[in-house]
């Protein structure tokens, strides 16, 4: 899918980019009901609820990327339709994006992973005592599972089916984990045994192997275990351990 991008938008989200990171005492209006989006192959459509908590009108923008977030919209090629793409959401109502497979081939053997955009302009400001005024765009980013039919398995189940391993690379412990399913999984806490922890967040792809590094000293010892959080379809916790060699 292809939409063009206005200069004031392209503007606004380098803006929103640059922000997003600071302490600036700002907050966005439009808020996404769901914290991941999850497509069913067989679905003909998957929706999602905007709300507008604050007090103006905002103009919305939305699109999918494939995981680089600094892409434009406009350079943007995925067998995917978001409708509206561009919509005004008046204080206190709501607006439904649907999303449609367009068909465009994608893996079968595993989930597909994406990202919905949702770029919100606020209304230009009234500029009656002349004043220079900064406007703030805000970007909401959630991760978009594409998921195939007839997959081995479950996304419930994935989590408790990763392997771990502890590797030493000079002084610093990582730990290693293998995802043999079919199926993204968003892992939150990582802890071992002796309470080295990893907790900054990280997803292991369907067939992935990646290595993270620990906070805090790892045990050594035999029989140690990591304890780890993932996030389930619906944005809910799912605990569990794990033996670490």
């Amino acid at each position: 899918m292809k939409f063009c991008l206005t200069l004031r938008t392209a503007l606004l989200a380098g803006l929103a980019a640059a922000f997003l990171g600071t302490g600036l005492p700002a907050q966005a209006s439009i808020t996404i009901a769901n914290t991941r989006v999850i497509y069913n192959a067989p679905d003909k459509e998957v929706t999602v609820r905007l709300n507008n908590s604050g007090t103006t009108p905002a103009l919305v923008q939305s699109w999918l990327d494939k995981g680089d977030p600094t892409a434009s919209p406009s350079a943007i090629e995925l067998p995917f339709v978001i409708t509206p793409p561009v919509a005004r959401v008046d204080p206190g109502k709501g607006q439904t994006l649907r999303i449609l497979h367009t068909g465009g081939a994608l893996p079968q053997d595993r989930e597909s992973v994406f990202y919905l955009n949702v770029l919100e302009i606020p209304p230009k400001a009234a500029d009656a005592d002349g004043a220079n005024k900064l406007q703030l765009a805000f970007r909401s980013r959630i991760k978009f599972f594409f998921r195939p039919q007839g997959l081995v398995g479950t996304a419930l189940e994935a989590p408790a089916k990763l392997s771990w391993k502890r590797v030493q690379n000079g002084t610093q412990t990582l730990l290693e984990i293998t995802n043999p399913t079919a199926y993204h999984v968003s892992l939150a806490l990582i802890e071992v045994t002796s309470g080295a922890r990893f907790d900054d967040g990280v997803m292991v792809g369907p067939g992935q192997t990646l290595r993270v590094a620990l906070k805090g000293a790892a045990s050594s010892a035999a029989g140690s275990t990591v304890h780890y959080r993932a996030i389930s379809d619906y944005g809910g916790s799912i605990e569990g351990t794990a033996p670490l060699p």
